[in-house]
């Protein structure tokens, strides 16, 4: 039970990695933010890839909504940061 949640967790922490680099413009949160806001975005993407494609998690389609649901999260947590910093 343990081992697939943090498979999870590191799958997530390398499809915020990429989302990082996707996302354009300056990024003022650290690593680590970023990082758990790609786990987030992974668990969100990843699941909604499933239910529409179904499969296998670790196929296309888990990758690329994964990648597509960190990239929106941390577009979002960029826009929280920004407004609530004024």
């Amino acid at each position: 039970m343990l081992i697939p949640i943090l498979g999870w967790m590191l799958f997530g922490l390398i499809i915020g990695a990429i989302a990082r680099f996707v996302v354009p413009g300056s990024q003022r949160m650290g690593w680590l933010k970023t990082m758990l806001l790609g786990i987030i975005g992974s668990f969100v993407g990843g699941f909604v890839g499933y239910l529409v494609f179904g499969g296998d998690a670790f196929q296309a389609s888990g990758w690329i909504g994964s990648i597509v649901g960190a990239v929106i999260v941390l577009l979002i947590g960029m826009k929280a940061g920004r407004v609530s910093a004024y």
